[in-house]
């Protein structure tokens, strides 16, 4: 696994927006820019620890499209995208692992680890290199970012 890096025009639009976000108290989770069809779409996704509802999306897609109207940091169309993280939300970037410590996850490996394909753990710590998990026995645990294809947070919905 590797921690996601911004291509350009993802960092230029990170860059406006964060103040936006960070001014009306929610958490920048992630910027994407994709081509689906043919259609281009950005998506900011927002959180906060109280959770992101419908209303937080409206309240926070207008000074955002405001921000991008006014900069224009994208020469073509595009639909603009504001939207929750989500609950079982993939860790990207350094600062969503450090916000992430000690919750619950769930790893899945490129190949089998100790048998396992996939597990479910606690975060304990986290670096660009290596992930420290809680294993089955109460022990701390490294997991190398290289044997690991995603990490994604555990919501258990029971």
């Amino acid at each position: 696994m590797k921690l996601k890096k911004f291509g350009g025009t993802e960092q230029k639009v990170y860059d406006l927006v964060k103040p936006v976000t960070d001014e009306l108290g929610y958490f920048l989770w992630d910027v994407c820019y994709v081509k689906e069809g043919a259609m281009w779409y950005l998506r900011i996704f927002i959180d906060q620890d109280e959770g992101i509802t419908i209303d937080d999306c409206e309240r926070a897609t207008a000074p955002i499209n405001e921000v991008l109207d006014e900069a224009d940091p994208i020469a073509q169309s595009y639909m603009l995208e504001v939207g929750s993280a989500g609950l079982e939300r993939e860790l990207l970037r350094e600062e969503h692992f450090e916000v992430c410590i000690g919750d619950e996850v769930r790893i899945r490996f490129i190949r089998s680890v100790d048998g396992e394909k996939e597990i479910r753990t606690t975060l304990l710590a986290a670096d660009r290199n290596e992930l420290t998990v809680r294993g089955e026995d109460g022990e701390e645990k490294k997991l190398p970012l290289a044997d690991i294809a995603f990490v994604k947070l555990w919501f258990d919905f029971e």
